[in-house]
């Protein structure tokens, strides 16, 4: 028999030390599904569970944090998307198994796709004149999120060739398309902004969608308040930030209305911002959640200044923000085909719409599309009267508004054509830019 060299059980030894332990429990809580990750301590492992837990599509009502020393200890109380404890056998299995297996078991996309990743100011009909590109240049859109905050756009669309499958392999096609792109999405102006930019990478290089979409919006400093977002609303996130001076932590206190994958946004924005999470609790009561943080530099130091702890303020702020929207929510289910993207996002251009949020998905043959939308002039959620117009140029059978949306409950239109509402939208967005009139009117 021979015996493993000592560099080899070491390595054993380490790798079983860093296999996350996981503990899934129904009988302690009567309302949520108990799991519990140990592991030894490393960087962004908290983030990682999280990351898994979301993917799974479970929501974390509960949560504990505590690190001691080398070794760190989560235990989160979650439920699937419709609030109930999981119960299924083979769920439990395989939620166990994501997290035992962390990040190296999971890939997102294929090699065979490329992705475009578009930082912008955003713009009414930006996002049709891109879909629109893509698809002169036979380009199929496979997915793609879109993120709008603060006047600002992220964009991620995994695309490849209509006829072979891929155009990572075509450096000049690639070239060509970011160019044609760049000039969309910075046309001639001279005053363009410097952070918008449009690039071509990898599909397996794009670890993470939701958090490379959080780091293009950082990067283009949107947690800038604006004029019009400087104001505060009963609805706007609670946040502070204070010292604790004997333990030499930074206390982080959060309380805002709850959603999916609240908590993976905030630890993601903790995480890129080089800040280690040590304790922490989530606690959600009815649509409210309470999050608290004790967070150290990597280095081990606290937050040193004043004007650190306004931008962690500002930064966490825009991270909770950014899935939010007033939009009306859209959903798109149709037979997949060439130039669907670039048709749908034009009618809702040339009807005054704009689209704050997407998410684009195709499966065997098929697009189930979802797009938030609002009147392009006011930034308001749109007349339920325009929405019923554009839906009937799409189609009411592929174009539909889910059930309990306010106000769209039994909405009827006339025969007159959606072309007469998108004209008196052009007029009311001119009286407005005049000054004639308000944005409420």
């Amino acid at each position: 028999m021979e015996w493993p060299s000592f560099s080899d059980a070491y390595e054993m030894l380490v790798r079983r030390m860093n296999t996350p332990r996981v503990v899934i429990d129904n009988d302690v809580c009567p309302t949520a599904t108990l799991v519990k990750v140990d592991s030894a301590r490393k960087r962004g492992i908290l983030l990682e569970s999280v990351q898994i837990l979301i993917d799974l599509n479970l929501s974390v009502k509960k949560a504990y944090i505590s690190s001691d020393g080398r070794w760190f200890m989560d235990v989160f109380h979650v439920t699937d998307q419709f609030g109930e404890k999981i119960t299924d056998k083979r769920s439990l299995s395989y939620i166990q198994q994501s997290l035992s297996a962390g990040n190296e078991a999971r890939s997102d996309g294929s090699d065979n796709l490329t992705v475009l990743e578009l930082a912008s100011a955003d713009r009414p009909g930006l996002l049709s004149e891109v879909f629109a590109v893509l698809a002169e240049m036979q380009c199929s859109v496979v997915e793609a999120k879109v993120w709008t905050h603060n006047d600002r756009l992220a964009t991620l669309i995994h695309i490849k060739d209509e006829f072979s499958g891929t155009v990572a392999g075509d450096p000049r096609r690639i070239q060509h398309l970011e160019s044609r792109l760049g000039y969309v999405v910075r046309g001639d102006a001279d005053d363009a902004p410097s952070s918008a930019r449009i690039t071509a990478v990898p599909s397996r290089s794009v670890a993470r969608a939701d958090r490379r979409l959080h780091q293009i919006m950082s990067a283009q400093r949107d947690y800038e308040p604006s004029a019009e977002t400087s104001s505060s609303s009963d609805s706007s996130p609670s946040i502070s930030v204070q010292n604790w001076i004997d333990r030499g932590y930074s206390i982080v206190n959060v309380q805002c209305r709850d959603r999916p994958k609240l908590l993976f946004d905030i630890v993601c924005t903790l995480t890129d911002m080089e800040y280690v999470v040590f304790h922490g609790t989530v606690d959600t009561e009815g649509d409210r959640a309470h999050q608290e943080f004790y967070i150290r530099h990597a280095d081990g130091t606290p937050i040193s200044s004043e004007a650190e702890r306004q931008r962690v303020i500002l930064c966490l702020r825009a991270a909770i923000e950014r899935r939010a929207s007033d939009g009306v929510r859209l959903e798109l289910c149709a037979v997949d085909r060439r130039g669907l993207l670039s048709e749908v996002t034009r009618t809702f251009r040339e009807n005054g719409l704009s689209v704050t949020q997407a998410e684009v998905s195709t499966k065997g043959g098929m697009a189930c599309n979802v797009f938030y939308v609002t009147d392009s002039s006011s930034r308001l959620p749109a007349d339920p009267k325009l929405i019923e117009a554009v839906r009937r140029l799409i189609g009411l059978g592929e174009l539909k508004v889910p059930d309990g949306t306010p106000g769209y409950g039994d909405v009827t239109v006339t025969s007159a054509p959606a072309g007469l509402f998108y004209l008196g939208n052009l007029v009311k967005r001119n009286l407005y830019n005049l000054g004639l009139i308000r944005s409420c009117s």
